[in-house]
């Protein structure tokens, strides 16, 4: 009898376990199925709001699976007189997967020696994986001006450019993933170091409408950029042709006199061509080196002044500000 009970009661304390169980894993199925719809749809209205899928462009910047890239990318290394610095760079470049070829910006007055030129090929010859031969060229130009590292280039194999200062190190991988950004906005820049301007209010409405120039800490305070800075950022190799031969040669000559503003110039060109914002990959930057132009005093204030110098040669601000940023979710907790 006792033995008869404690049985059923067994087999009911089985049947609502069974219950339990089935009925938490149907929640669980629920929950995970609503989770997915919910990111599908949220993805697809990112990609609209990014202009990945906007269909009014100038330049049009949907991605297209049927869209066909030359393989790889070409880093375009700008460098000036460090030459420990871009043994560095070029070292670190050359391991990376996706580079089909290495071009240095150089603008010295004396050619590069053979022992850095010999250096420098050895290197890439052994860092190169997969039995790939990475293709490395010093770009020559007798003028220095800073207009060299955006100069046209005729025999490119890829259509992706990474430009990179000589003095910052990207890993591989956040330069991977960038290039895969690319790839889907593949006519605006994709880079990792954003900024932004404003509307300076305080002007009277009477006086000429006045923009101001953010850096870095604007970003972080407004969550807001407009900008991605060529000393690390993707673009198509058409932006060295439109660079060269078609933008207004006084933004050339201006970028020349002032020894300055050359990556603001790249963004309104770009900018002005898609009616697109650029994007913002999150990376991490190794700073390799200790000087250089936005060191010196008063940077700022230059670079608000080509700001407005800038959007008069235009006419308007072509610039679009922007508050996405690209993450990779593989190696990040919170995305």
């Amino acid at each position: 009898m006792r033995g008869s009970l404690f049985s059923r009661r067994i087999t009911a304390r089985f049947r609502q376990l069974s219950f339990s169980t089935v009925g938490s894993i149907k929640v669980k199925i629920l929950l995970s199925l609503c989770i997915a719809f919910t990111v599908s749809l949220a993805a697809g209205r990112a990609a609209s709001f990014m202009g990945w899928s906007h269909p009014d462009l100038p330049y049009s910047t949907r991605s297209s699976a049927t869209a066909s890239f030359r393989k790889g990318y070409t880093v375009l290394i700008n460098t000036w007189k460090r030459n420990d610095l871009l043994k560095q760079a070029v070292i670190h470049y050359a391991s990376c997967p996706g580079v089909d070829a290495i071009h240095i910006v150089w603008s010295e007055p004396d050619p590069p020696s053979e022992s850095l030129d010999e250096f420098l090929r050895q290197t890439v010859q052994l860092r190169s994986k997969s039995g790939k031969l990475i293709k490395l060229r010093f770009d020559l130009n007798l003028e220095n001006s800073l207009n060299n590292r955006f100069k046209e280039i005729q025999d490119l194999k890829t259509d992706a450019i990474f430009s990179i200062d000589d003095d910052v190190i990207f890993p591989c991988e956040s330069v991977e993933f960038a290039f895969s950004v690319w790839q889907s906005a593949s006519d605006t820049m994709v880079g990792f170091v954003p900024r932004m301007h404003w509307l300076d209010e305080s002007r009277g409405v009477v006086e000429r409408r006045r923009y101001t120039y953010g850096g870095w800490w604007s970003v972080w305070w407004m969550g807001t950029y407009s900008m991605v800075l060529s000393k690390a950022a993707f673009f198509h190799n058409k932006y060295l042709d439109l660079y060269t031969n078609q933008m207004p040669a006084s933004i050339r000559d201006y970028t020349t006199k002032n020894r300055n503003c050359e990556d603001i110039a790249m963004s309104f060109l770009v900018a002005n061509t898609t009616g697109a914002p650029p994007i913002w990959v999150k990376g991490k930057i190794y700073e390799i080196g200790s000087t250089g132009i936005s060191t010196l005093g008063g940077h700022s204030d230059r670079r608000t002044q080509c700001l407005n110098d800038f959007v008069a040669l235009y006419g308007r601000m072509p610039l679009v500000a922007t508050t996405v940023k690209a993450i990779d979710s593989r190696h990040s907790w919170f995305w």
